[in-house]
């Protein structure tokens, strides 16, 4: 089980959402992540900087806050390597059918009301909520 970390939290979805702001009202884009980095990809998008810089960030970010607080961010997964690599597989596909990612419908998307988003977004929560009922109370793993 996760600490209960409000404050941390709190700050985290601030810097989330003051990133989204800032991107948008900067360079008129969306912050999904998916979007974002398939421009950094061949063929690369003739805006990469502004795509890397935000990649950068996301990435040196965390980097910094760890360097500073001294704390580490211990992970443990009980979840076996290769379901983890078919779980993100699966999480490809759904961003690649359903025109994006939990960053881009989720933070962005319904903030704006765009009834995709909507949608997209209850699609993801659900398959959510259904995949973590049948592991743990039907099948009985992890």
């Amino acid at each position: 089980m996760t600490e209960f970390t409000p404050l941390a939290s709190l700050f985290g979805g601030v810097l989330i959402g003051l990133s989204a702001v800032l991107l948008m009202a900067f360079h008129g884009r969306i912050a999904g992540m998916t979007g974002i980095l398939s421009g950094l990809l061949p063929p690369v998008s003739s805006d990469w900087a502004w795509r890397a810089a935000f990649v950068a960030g996301a990435i040196v970010a965390p980097m910094l806050i760890l360097s500073v607080s001294q704390t580490a961010i211990g992970y443990d997964s009980p979840v076996p390597l290769p379901w983890v690599i078919i779980s993100g597989l699966i999480v490809g596909g759904g961003v690649y059918f359903s025109s994006g990612c939990t960053s881009g419908h989720g933070v962005c998307g319904m903030a704006r009301l765009s009834p995709r988003s909507i949608a997209a977004t209850a699609t993801f929560m659900a398959a959510a909520f259904l995949t973590v009922f049948v592991i743990r109370h039907l099948i009985g793993g992890f």
